[in-house]
Order: structure tokens, then C-alpha cells, then sequence
């Protein structure tokens, strides 16, 4: 008897891990495009996508039992562990020189961009919220169940994002 509930649960995680691959297969791409919108470059993205998508495979069962859906549980994960990341990195980290010569850095090719670097600019919740909103297409109510937050806290994070888009790149004039 304990040996068939062993040999059942043995088949129930091997189902999960399939579905799990099949979810990781087909939302990659998205995933990958939301992670360089809050991460500003394509590697960061894929460690972010990378660190959330072990966690959350650990416990896939959970997430797909509990979450309702997965997508939406997965891209507020991610923006969750960006938020995390950037308040951690964000200290000063104080040396005793000044490097002689700045370091070699990768360019990519939109990083020059104004739209791009006011984007960049912004703070990572709103960043979020334009990102998910104009990029993805979802509407309040999917951003709003993605990142944990009311409707309202979407308009207003996204209104301010777009005031401060205007602002740093100047807004078109009225009638054209």
C-alpha cells in the first residue's frame, strides 16, 4: 500500500515537471521581453527570468493550485525579485581609489535611445507598469492581479510614468 502511494506521487511530480516544461516552452519569449524592460539589458533579464523560474518550479503544484494563473503569478514574481534586487544594489559602495581608467562596458543597440533611457530612468514599480501595460497590451486589471496591487495604484503609478515620460522627452505640441 505505501509502495503504490510512493509510485503515485513519483507519477503526480513527473506530471507537474512536464507541465512545468511546457509552461517554461511557451512563455520564455514573453518572459525574457518583460525581464529586459525592468533590467535594462537582455543578461540581467535572463538571470531574473532564471532566479523566479527556480522558485518557482520547485513548487509548481502550489503555484498552479493556489495562483489561478501561472503567468500572472510568474511576471509578478519578477517584479517583486527586480524590486528586491534594485533596493539591494542601490547602496553606495565606497572604495578607497578612483579607478584610473573607466571599465569597458557592452553597448546594446537601443541603449542610446532617448525613449529607452527615460524608460530606464524610471522607478521600478512604474517601470512596471508601463512595461506590462504598453509592451505586453494587458489591461489595469491583469497588471493589477500580476503585481499584487489595486487598479487605482495601477492608474496612478502609470499616470506618473507617463507625466515623467513627457517631461523627459517633451511633450508633442497640442493638434498635431
Amino acid at each position: 500500500m505505501i509502495m503504490l502511494a510512493a509510485a503515485r506521487e513519483v507519477e503526480g511530480e513527473s506530471a507537474a515537471m512536464e507541465e512545468f516544461a511546457d509552461f517554461v516552452a511557451g512563455a520564455m519569449p514573453g518572459l525574457l521581453r518583460y525581464g529586459h524592460a525592468l533590467t535594462g539589458n537582455p543578461h540581467d533579464a535572463a538571470d531574473l527570468v532564471q532566479g523566479v523560474l527556480e522558485k518557482i518550479g520547485s513548487r509548481w503544484s502550489a503555484v498552479v493550485r493556489k495562483a489561478g494563473d501561472p503567468l500572472a503569478y510568474t511576471r509578478r514574481a519578477m517584479a517583486n525579485a527586480h524590486v528586491s534586487r534594485w533596493r539591494r544594489t542601490r547602496r553606495e559602495n565606497l572604495v578607497a581609489d578612483v579607478p584610473e581608467a573607466p571599465a569597458d562596458r557592452v553597448r546594446y543597440a537601443f541603449e542610446d535611445e532617448p525613449l529607452w533611457q527615460a524608460l530606464r530612468a524610471l522607478p521600478p514599480k512604474q517601470r512596471a507598469v508601463v512595461v506590462l501595460r504598453y509592451y505586453e497590451g494587458l489591461s489595469e486589471a491583469e497588471i493589477a492581479q500580476t503585481l499584487g496591487v489595486s487598479a487605482g495604484t495601477v492608474k496612478s503609478q502609470a499616470s506618473k510614468a507617463m507625466a515623467t515620460l513627457r517631461t523627459r522627452l517633451g511633450a508633442p505640441a497640442e493638434g498635431r
